[in-house]
């Protein structure tokens, strides 16, 4: 999850929780055994490199190593058949540029004995953001009801076998970035957000593991597909060039879902109509929904309206009050809001005030990255937003109890550190410069000019207004085409939010889809 910097002064909401997200091949018992021995040697060559000759090792070298990659058998039923298949929690060394050990990467994969197996690596976002909500959440073979209206923190987290799960036509690795998870730095705060907390750094050393995990599984020649989630959104791009072009491995089609994607797409709003382009179809979407209107023909007439009327509408200006009159009048019907909230708005639609009003009598305030997701408002007279976002703040328990559950003692890989699902510490000392907010449009558009057969699926909530659909498909409809299938680079909408995944008819159409794309290349 993560929601631009721009958009948080806009909606001058408290989004210090709020922008950041959220958003496998089994062995034989010879193999298994292999990778304890590596996993072994790579606990020897941390506990080797935290040296007192490192000088940037500090306090971190004194923890104790991570264990040796853990390993269990499970099965899932799935259409009427039993899938059996391993799961592996484990670490990647990462170094710095003089070959020694800085960070431990821990990943959780799932993996299916079976010839030509693809595998799909998967990064959720934040900045600081696990893999946890894509894994229990969205596509790994077991899923936890949370983060829908009326879910509470202390609910039992049960996880089930998961109806949406890709894992019958790709094996999958979830990568948790450094600071998330069980992930780690080893040196110091300032060599921390040196090697880990920038983009580049970021993209650089995520690749690398990517790289490192097929060299280590023998799966170079495998197909390869990325899953990045909100910020993992921004990574997903980024990363494909950057394996396709530095490390030379490359993807066959990625999926972007709820992307970070085009950061800039919201810049002034007091003179371009794309910053409220952008949010009156998911405030719409979420006022259909509540009326048990919401459907993809619906939507259809919305996006048409936006691009058309209301956006010439916001072009005039003042300069033709009746156009003016007319898209209020349309605007107020559309969203459902009180017609005086969206007069003075001018019918621009601002994320934070919106949040606020939508639910205001009934003393709840909605979810950025589902408006019909809320919680009551603890500080309702307050002139700006106080507490934690809705979602958020019922999410972060349940995902944190499954994930430490499942990895100790369902895998059995006994840690003792702390697990982060949602790191605020990592948010907050990421390096937030011109690079981040140039967005991944760019290389997107050479990943798939490089590659005429790379695909890419675009996935989107109607109602996240954190990364709204309508940027996307904006963003999209001004790529050139380069040849192939036009729909290479293809956007799909479906019911729900930012975490559309959290509802299963959302979380299985979205499997439907990818496993459309996935059949084509």
């Amino acid at each position: 999850m993560t929601a631009s910097s721009n958009r948080v002064k806009r909606s001058g909401t408290r989004l210090a929780a709020s922008v950041i997200a959220l958003g496998l091949c089994a062995l034989s018992a010879p193999a298994l055994l292999a990778q304890n021995d590596k996993a072994a040697d790579k606990s020897s060559e941390k506990s080797t490199d935290k040296s007192p000759d490192n000088k940037s090792v500090d306090n971190k070298s004194t923890l104790p190593p991570l264990p040796a990659d853990a390993h269990v058998q499970q099965s899932i039923e799935l259409e009427g058949k039993t899938l059996h298949y391993t799961v592996t929690v484990g670490t990647l060394p990462v170094r710095d540029k003089e070959g020694k050990v800085s960070g431990d990467v821990v990943f959780t994969a799932y993996t299916v004995d079976g010839p030509n197996r693809p595998v799909t690596f998967a990064l959720n976002g934040g900045p600081g953001a696990s893999s946890v909500y894509l894994n229990f959440g969205a596509i790994g073979p077991r899923h936890l009801n949370a983060g829908n209206e009326g879910d509470s923190p202390s609910d039992p987290t049960t996880l089930t076998d998961n109806p949406g799960t890709w894992l019958d036509f790709t094996d999958l690795v979830f990568i948790d970035p450094i600071g998330t998870g069980f992930s780690r730095s080893l040196v110091s705060e300032a060599e921390t957000k040196k090697q880990f907390y920038s983009t580049e750094a970021d993209i650089e050393y995520l690749s690398r593991a990517i790289y490192d995990w097929l060299i280590d599984n023998g799966r170079v020649a495998s197909r390869k597909y990325l899953i990045g989630e909100s910020y993992g959104g921004f990574r997903g791009p980024r990363i494909t060039l950057f394996l396709q072009s530095q490390l030379g491995v490359a993807m066959n089609g990625v999926t972007l879902v709820s992307p970070y994607l085009n950061p800039t797409i919201e810049d002034n709003g007091d003179l371009s109509p794309i910053p409220w382009m952008v949010t009156l179809p998911p405030i719409t979407a979420a006022n259909l929904e509540r009326q048990h209107k919401l459907t993809p023909e619906a939507m259809q007439q919305v996006i048409a309206y936006t691009l058309g009327d209301y956006a010439t509408a916001l072009i005039k200006g003042n300069t033709d009050p009746s156009a003016t009159q007319a898209m209020i009048q349309r605007v107020t019907e559309m969203t459902g809001l009180d017609a005086e909230f969206v007069k003075r708005s001018g019918g621009r639609l601002e994320t934070g005030s919106y949040l606020r009003e939508v639910f205001r009598e009934q003393g709840k305030i909605g979810s950025v990255y589902d408006s019909n997701v809320t919680s009551f408002d603890p500080f309702p007279y307050a002139p700006e937003q106080r507490s934690n976002d809705p979602l958020l703040a019922t999410l972060i328990a349940p995902t944190t109890t499954a994930m430490v559950d499942f990895v100790t003692r369902t895998v059995g890989w006994k840690v003792d550190a702390r697990y982060n699902a949602l790191s605020y510490e990592v948010n907050q000392q990421w390096d937030r410069g011109d690079e981040m907010r140039k967005g991944s449009v760019s290389e997107l558009r050479q990943a798939v000019a490089a590659d005429p057969k790379l695909r890419v699926l675009i996935a989107h909530g109607w109602n996240d207004l954190s990364c709204p659909f309508m940027g996307s498909i904006l963003t999209v409809n001004q790529m050139p085409p380069m040849g192939g299938d036009p729909n290479r680079v293809a956007v799909h909408e479906y019911s729900g939010g930012h975490m559309f995944y959290t509802r299963e008819a959302g979380r299985i159409a979205l499997r439907n889809d990818v496993k459309e794309m996935y059949a084509k290349h």
